[in-house]
């Protein structure tokens, strides 16, 4: 019985190089992708007493990684940042107030975090697009919460785009929407995130 064991020596070598190679294909079918700065757009829509406003987000960035070796993609990680204060709405004192009311000067970043992706479905008319609900932890001002974010997933060599919008109350985040002229001019609490954004 001893010489049988002996025939099978296994040393922590073997086993850690086994692993290793068991595990390339599954690093491999994973590819990841960086949002690509200069194209695409962050948009945040609302409204006002006085007129409907948008501010466009200048600086985003962000990561993706997908498996798209099966028959459905499937979205291992999304993580999307827009720095708070890149916010423009093309009007300084607009701005000012935006600021104010997220408390910029504590909190920097607007962000997105992938927690699980509830649906994957092929778009009909597109060989290469999906429409997607994910689930995810978005902080805003602080506040985090957890949303489902709709979007259209497109494949495209090695382009990704994303696509979608989502409606948000500010109030939920904790922050009173701006006002201006002594209160006379009040934003309203809902908004809509506007997203067109292109990662390689």
């Amino acid at each position: 019985m001893q010489s049988q064991f002996k025939k099978r020596p296994f040393s922590i070598k073997s086993v850690i190089l086994l692993m290793t190679f068991g595990l390339i294909p599954i690093a491999l079918a994973a590819q990841s992708y960086q949002i690509s700065k200069g194209e695409g757009e962050v948009m945040v829509t609302g409204t006002s007493t006085l007129h409907d406003w948008e501010e466009v987000a200048e600086q985003k960035s962000g990561s993706i990684a997908l498996d798209n070796t099966g028959e459905l993609p499937k979205i291992k990680t999304l993580k999307f940042t827009v720095e708070a204060e890149s916010l423009k709405s093309g009007k300084g004192a607009m701005d000012k107030n935006t600021y104010k009311a997220l408390n910029t000067k504590k909190h920097k970043e607007i962000v997105f975090v992938l927690k699980n992706v509830k649906s994957v479905s092929p778009v009909v008319s597109s060989s290469d697009k999906y429409k997607v609900v994910a689930t995810g932890d978005l902080t805003i001002s602080g506040n985090t919460n957890t949303i489902d974010l709709p979007f259209n997933l497109t494949i495209n060599g090695d382009k990704v785009l994303l696509k979608g919008k989502k409606a948000l109350k500010m109030t939920d985040y904790g922050v009173e929407p701006p006002k201006a002229l002594l209160g006379t001019i009040t934003t309203g609490d809902e908004i809509e995130v506007h997203f067109n954004t292109v990662w390689k």
